[in-house]
């Protein structure tokens, strides 16, 4: 009885782990603060052993990201399984024929997958095990279902901002090639629509992807560069017209952007724990920077501190340079 009682409570708090991080990393916004946290550990495993297998290749595959999607929803079936499991061989005195613990396995499988294959009839409390098992694997494959429309949802915003940007600032994307692009266009007032839009897709961004942390290693669609020489790209041309151009009416929108844009690196990082790298950002390539800014026709600042410059693009550089690097994707450059 004592052994029974064991199993019955061991499978009823694996059932109970299992769903509160299923709900709490698909429903719930932020990262899963529940027990288990599959997803996030399992991403902790298999970023080192993944990158071992691919010998030597630094960029992530396009596959390792729906694998580690794939992995967690396996891995929360599985423990369901162990779970109503024992709770199936506890209560094995109220099915007839009364089943062995792998029968009691293929009987809660079954349950689970609401396909009844089990061909055993059950009686008593056996009959609400084996509806909470049904209920709770309809759950589960309904929220997985959701979530891989939300992740579709997530990428497809993330990657269309990509897209925008390399196509007017080249591959990988700078600040400075987007410039010289919309100066040859005689289009400045582009130039602010693009800082109030990155600050909207650095917001994006970082819901999305610190909510469900896979979402970092999905390779961007049809192009190259990866979400992090994107945003470091951003936060190069909000830093551009903070301290070096001459034009009002876009700092404000550039500090709020490089603001937003330092919170999502150092929040992703973060969350797939990154140190920051050494950023190789002088003096002399801010001056040659100036230098090629002023022959588009930009005006500077009257008084320009390279040396600042260089120190701040050197704050958020680190962060992006850890993270491109990471996932084997360039950097943004300061001079294309």
């Amino acid at each position: 009885m004592i052994a029974r009682t064991i199993e019955i409570f061991a499978g009823v708090v694996l059932v109970v782990l299992a769903l509160r991080d299923v709900f709490d990393t698909v429903v719930v916004p932020g990262e899963s603060r529940g027990a288990l946290r599959v997803a996030r550990r399992l991403l902790v495993i298999a970023v080192p052993i993944w990158k071992s297998a691919r010998r030597g290749k630094s960029a992530v595959s396009t596959s390792f990201a729906p694998a580690i999607l794939m992995g967690s929803f396996f891995i929360w079936m599985s423990l369901l399984l162990l779970g109503f499991g024992l709770v199936a061989h506890a209560l094995r005195d109220w099915f007839s024929p009364s089943p062995d613990f792998q029968q009691a396995l293929f009987i809660a499988g079954s349950a689970l997958c609401t396909v009844g294959l089990s061909g055993i009839e059950a009686h008593g409390p056996a009959r609400w095990a084996l509806v909470s098992a049904g209920f709770s694997g309809l759950s589960v494959l309904t929220m997985a279902v959701t979530y891989l429309l939300e992740v579709q949802e997530g990428i497809s915003r993330r990657d269309a901002g990509i897209l925008k940007l390399t196509t007017a600032a080249g591959e990988p994307p700078s600040a400075l090639g987007l410039l010289e692009r919309y100066a040859g266009l005689d289009s400045p007032d582009e130039i602010r629509r693009v800082l109030y839009g990155g600050r909207d897709w650095c917001a994006s961004v970082l819901q999305s992807h610190a909510s469900h942390p896979s979402l970092i290693y999905f390779r961007s669609a049809s192009v190259g560069s990866g979400w992090p020489a994107t945003l470091g790209a951003m936060m190069d041309l909000a830093l551009i017209f903070e301290l070096l151009v001459d034009d009002p009416s876009s700092r404000a929108p550039a500090v709020l952007l490089r603001s937003e844009g330092l919170r999502l690196i150092d929040e992703l990082n973060r969350v797939i724990g990154l140190d920051p790298l050494v950023d190789d950002t002088t003096g002399t390539s801010v001056a040659q920077l100036c230098a090629r800014l002023a022959v588009a026709g930009y005006k500077l600042q009257p008084s320009i501190d390279v040396l600042a410059f260089a120190d701040q693009r050197r704050r958020h550089g680190v962060c992006v340079r850890a993270a491109a690097e990471h996932l084997g994707t360039a950097a943004a450059p300061l001079l294309p």
